[in-house]
Order: C-alpha cells, then sequence, then structure tokens
C-alpha cells in the first residue's frame, strides 16, 4: 500500500476504477476531480476539482431525477425534488464516498491533512460530485446514469416521499397568515461535523415560533421547523 505524502495511505487510481465501473479514456480527469482547493492552492501547475464538483452536482441531479421520473410514474413533482434531494444531499454523498474509499485517494493541503480532511463529510461530498463530473465528461451521461442506477438502487426502494417539517410549516403558515416562515441564524459553532453547530430561529410575521439546532443549517432549519409544527399541534388540541 502506498503512501504519496497526502497524508493517509492511499489507493491505486485502478480501485477506484474498479468502484465505478468505469476505466477512465481521459485518466487526467480523474486524477483532478480528486485535487481539493488546499492542494491546488500549495502545488504550482494544478487545477483543484471545484469546476468538476458543479458539473457533477448538476448531473448527479439529473441522473436520480430521471431514474426517480421513470421508477415512479404516480409522483408529483414536489415527491420528485424531495426525492432526489434527500438521495443526493451532503450526507448521502459523503457515505458513497466512504464506500468507495474515495478519502484514501484525494489530494489536499498541508492543513486539510492534518485535520483529516480526508474524512471530513463536506471534502467528500464535494469531491464525489467532482468525480461523477470526471466520469460524464469522458463517457457521457450514460455511464454516470448506470453509476447511480447500481450506487442507489435500493435507496431508490425506500426514499421517503413524505412532506418534510419545512414544506409543511411553510403551508401551514401560507394558508393562515398570508406569507412564508423567516429562518434566522442564531449561533454557529464553526466545529466542522459538531452536530449541534447551528441554531436557528423559526419566525412568523416577525415573532419568534422555535428554534432548532443541527448539524447542518439545513438540519437546524428542518429542528426549528418540526418544534413550530408541534406548537401549533399543540394550540389546535387545546382550542378544541
Amino acid at each position: 500500500m502506498a503512501s504519496t505524502g497526502h497524508g493517509h495511505d492511499t489507493l491505486p487510481l485502478e480501485t477506484l476504477e474498479e468502484q465505478l465501473g468505469h476505466a477512465f479514456t481521459d485518466r487526467g480527469l480523474l486524477e483532478t476531480a480528486l485535487q481539493h482547493s488546499s492542494y491546488a492552492n500549495e502545488t504550482p501547475g494544478t487545477t483543484s476539482n471545484e469546476r468538476l464538483e458543479f458539473l457533477g452536482d448538476a448531473v448527479i441531479g439529473l441522473a436520480v431525477g430521471h431514474l426517480l421520473y421513470a421508477s415512479n410514474p404516480g409522483w408529483r413533482e414536489g415527491d420528485l425534488t424531495r426525492a432526489t434531494a434527500y438521495l443526493v444531499d451532503r450526507p448521502g454523498l459523503a457515505a458513497l464516498a466512504r464506500s468507495l474509499e474515495l478519502g484514501r485517494h484525494l489530494r489536499l493541503g498541508r492543513t486539510e491533512r492534518q485535520s483529516r480532511g480526508h474524512e471530513k463529510d463536506s471534502i467528500l461530498a464535494d469531491a464525489m460530485e467532482a468525480v461523477i463530473g470526471a466520469l460524464f465528461l469522458d463517457t457521457g451521461l450514460e455511464a454516470v446514469h448506470a453509476f447511480a442506477m447500481r450506487v442507489f438502487a435500493d435507496r431508490l426502494r425506500d426514499v421517503p416521499v413524505e412532506r418534510d417539517p419545512k414544506t409543511r410549516f411553510q403551508e401551514l403558515v401560507m394558508a393562515r397568515v398570508g406569507e412564508f416562515p423567516r429562518y434566522n441564524l442564531i449561533t454557529d459553532s464553526g466545529v466542522e461535523g459538531d452536530g449541534e453547530r447551528f441554531t436557528v430561529e423559526a419566525r412568523v410575521a416577525g415573532e419568534v415560533w422555535s428554534q432548532g439546532v443541527g448539524r447542518t443549517k439545513q438540519a437546524a432549519e428542518f429542528a426549528a421547523a418540526a418544534r413550530a409544527l408541534a406548537r401549533l399541534d399543540e394550540e389546535s388540541a387545546k382550542s378544541e
């Protein structure tokens, strides 16, 4: 097993290609997809994976959306949108990256190596998108579609379609007061991976209805919406 100065044991790219089910015609695309911005900043003549990440984000969303559209003819637009977001969110993509041992292929700058960046959800998810972008450029959408079909096959059957708390709270508030709830960030610990990093409050017509905490801003907003819904249920029960 080789160590190439990335700060952790690395695997040959052929191993990753086997996991992806694709041998790259242009190996340079795959190499670029694995180069974090911290590495590119410290290594003259190299390119970060950020542009490929942008492309991969769009491509995987299209591929997964197509799979969901084809396999669930009875679903409405909202169902498809929520299911796609659920499948390709940051935790999901990071988990997929871990299953492919993507972290052991990443090229990171010195600070990120020291802070074990190859284990961070944010870096893994972004790299996963970049690899998907590279796959698309090397072969086209058909290869990405086949990859998505294979890696998401089990999750496609189990994806939840129930409306999330933010959507339900938004619909109720709009029906009652004619405006959307607002979410304000209260605190951010700044600690990557902290389960209670963000604290967010939900406001309706200027009034604070609830607070929520979470590892991401989105998770904190969902928690705040869920608490607001619980408050609505309690108020409805008291009025009956």
